[in-house]
């Protein structure tokens, strides 16, 4: 579903894609409008599937959780069973952030947050690859966060 945004929806989008925490008052002012339409059109955003949840984004690095890695995953298979075993596998494992199906060289990239380099093996040898249908994974791990953003591109009107 896609509604239409002019450019009050554009700016009440980046005002909360930089504080989701903003009360509607202050989110009123900042976009030039009073609090009643404001809440409005927040309500038509949300109910309209544009704005999707509010959450609160946690540093890693205090809670200890120390490597960030990207695991290139390809399957023996493309068979439903093999697929749902580890898309099910995926979705129990907090560690990884964001799983994707992918074209090209792997069938999924997945996005793992944890602790150490031990526990990043325990992980990937005693889950990721007990999964019946795993051919390959390939690991990159991040050396130093260049940019890291939620914000999604808005259009320009």
């Amino acid at each position: 579903m896609s509604i239409s945004l002019d450019k009050m929806d554009i700016r009440i989008l980046e005002e909360l894609q930089k504080d989701g925490r903003l009360t509607n008052q202050k989110l009123a002012e900042l976009v030039g409008l009073s609090p009643s339409p404001c809440w409005r059109r927040v309500k038509r955003l949300e109910e309209g599937g544009v704005i999707d949840r509010f959450v609160t984004l946690l540093n890693a690095e205090p809670l200890g959780l120390q490597v960030t890695a990207f695991l290139m995953v390809s399957l023996e298979d493309h068979h439903p069973d093999t697929v749902a075993h580890f898309d099910e596998l995926v979705s129990g494992l907090p560690q990884i952030q964001e799983c994707y199906a992918t074209s090209g060289m792997a069938d999924y990239l997945l996005k793992i947050v944890i602790s150490s380099m031990r526990e990043y093996e325990e992980l990937l040898i005693g889950n990721l690859l007990q999964v019946t249908g795993v051919r390959t994974a390939n690991t990159s791990f991040v050396l130093k966060e260049r940019k890291r953003t939620t914000a999604l591109p808005l259009p320009t009107r």
